[in-house]
């Protein structure tokens, strides 16, 4: 008897875990619930969208349902939502939102694959006309159809995180007068302030105004829109409001069934990507990411994560066995015409871990002396334990060439090297495109100095 797969939630990690299920047991029934009308796309290249980078939504949808059932016998149910699970029964509760009906479905393994959801506080306001989240691609839509119909000028960003720098700049891009705001005393504050101050002041440069230490308290309007974003110290005018203060696990599903919950009350997983409930996995932005450098469980929701624990899960839940690296904490954006990159441990967490941590920082072109370079020098900021050498994590920022250091910072972190291995690594070599000793080994000679 062909064994059942139930997947609830139909983007990065459901669809992954789907697809190597297939791979796995060609058998196999496969039924992947999603709440709304689309998988299977790039959350992380909204604001692109926005901005008409991205000329065309469906270049953002990697495959869609019908293509999921004809290619691989994965059937997707779009418009249903998944209100229950029932590990008792093994079964789920979902509501079918176009026939309105609710119906019961049995599993023999589940995957709870529920992403994340926007955080919008209760302020008073949030949901006036003109006021939107940029989370979901439903999200999107929502704003792209409104701006058919509505000419606004002065567009704020209630926070300044990944996507709130990335839409503050889309929206600076379609001639938008855009104000980012943020309660914290820096922009992302994942980052050291040092970074965060670069980001800064370049978008300062484009004409984007920020101001940090501003507590949100409501927001003013009335039918016709919103009209202003209210804080404890101002008020700031908007007839264009984009909350992007964070996101939060989609785990009440789990809760309510018993599973076990584990930091931001993200779901608990093991390596396999087993939940504490027999037969239930969950994966992505709803579960727990094992941090190579904490060792311990964390909650840093990225695609490519999402990505990873989706083929992972699919693999065990098919009977095979496959398991999680873990993460370092790796990410970069995009700032106008620069880039901001991290991986491993920042300052502040180094200090609220107690760690024995030593910082250096230091400023380097990216290519050969002499090789005309008209671009910004790299700043790089490693720390690294004292006591034994080790890496602990690193911060770049730049023009052309951060991406390529933070990727080799990155591999340098996942496999617990020192930060006097960095010197030995046979890294490419031409003018062009770097100097003899790589910016990352002349930080890691600086740090040999200080011994």
């Amino acid at each position: 008897m062909a064994k059942r797969y139930v997947i609830v939630g139909g983007d990065a990690a459901g669809m992954s875990a789907a697809s190597q299920i297939r791979r796995q047991d060609p058998e196999g029934e496969i039924l992947v619930f999603e709440k709304e009308g689309v998988i299977s796309y790039a959350q992380c290249g909204l604001p692109y969208w926005i901005g008409g980078v991205v000329a065309e939504r469906k270049k953002l949808i990697a495959r869609t349902a019908e293509e999921f059932y004809t290619r691989y016998n994965i059937d997707v149910k779009l418009y249903h939502e998944v209100t229950q699970i029932i590990p008792q029964k093994k079964q789920i509760r979902v509501y079918r939102r176009e026939e309105k009906d609710e119906i019961t479905v049995p599993y023999d393994v589940l995957l709870i694959g529920t992403g994340s959801a926007a955080i919008v506080p209760p302020w008073e306001g949030r949901n006036l006309p003109g006021v939107f989240t940029l989370k979901t691609m439903g999200d999107a839509e929502k704003l792209l159809s409104w701006l058919e119909t509505h000419t606004p000028n002065k567009a704020v960003v209630i926070g300044g995180g990944y996507i709130g720098l990335e839409t503050a700049e889309a929206l600076h891009n379609r001639g938008f007068k855009v104000t980012v705001l943020d309660l914290a005393p820096q922009l992302i504050p994942t980052f050291d302030s040092v970074i965060a101050e670069i980001a800064q002041d370049v978008l300062k440069r484009h004409g984007v105004e920020i101001h940090l230490n501003e507590e949100v308290v409501g927001l003013e309007g009335d039918e016709k829109g919103v009209r202003a974003v209210v804080t404890k110290n101002d008020s700031f005018p908007a007839d264009l409001v984009i909350i992007s203060i964070g996101v939060r696990p989609a785990s009440e599903l789990a809760r309510e069934a018993g599973i076990e919950l584990g930091p931001r009350n993200a779901i608990l997983v093991n390596e396999r990507l087993q939940t504490n409930i027999p037969d239930i996995f969950a994966a992505g932005d709803c579960a727990t990411h094992f941090h190579r450098i904490k060792n311990a469980p964390d909650y840093v929701p990225l695609g490519t994560t999402a990505n990873k624990q989706g083929r992972i899960a699919g693999i065990n839940m098919a009977g095979g066995d496959a398991k999680f690296a873990g993460i370092v904490g790796t990410a970069i954006v995009k700032v106008f015409d620069r880039t901001i990159a991290r991986s491993g441990l920042g300052e502040r967490e180094c200090q609220a871990l107690g760690l024995p941590y030593q910082t250096v920082s230091i400023k380097a072109r990216p290519i050969s002396h002499y090789y005309p370079w008209e671009d910004e020098v790299l700043t790089i900021r490693l720390h690294f334990n004292k006591d034994n050498r080790k890496l602990l994590g690193g911060q770049i920022a730049g023009g052309a060439g951060v991406d390529k250091r933070i990727d080799v910072l990155a591999a340098a972190l996942f496999h617990g090297m020192t930060i006097d291995d960095l010197q030995a690594l046979d890294l490419a070599y031409a003018p062009p495109y770097n100097s003899v000793w790589d910016p990352l080994q002349q930080a890691a000679t600086v740090a040999q100095r200080e011994k």
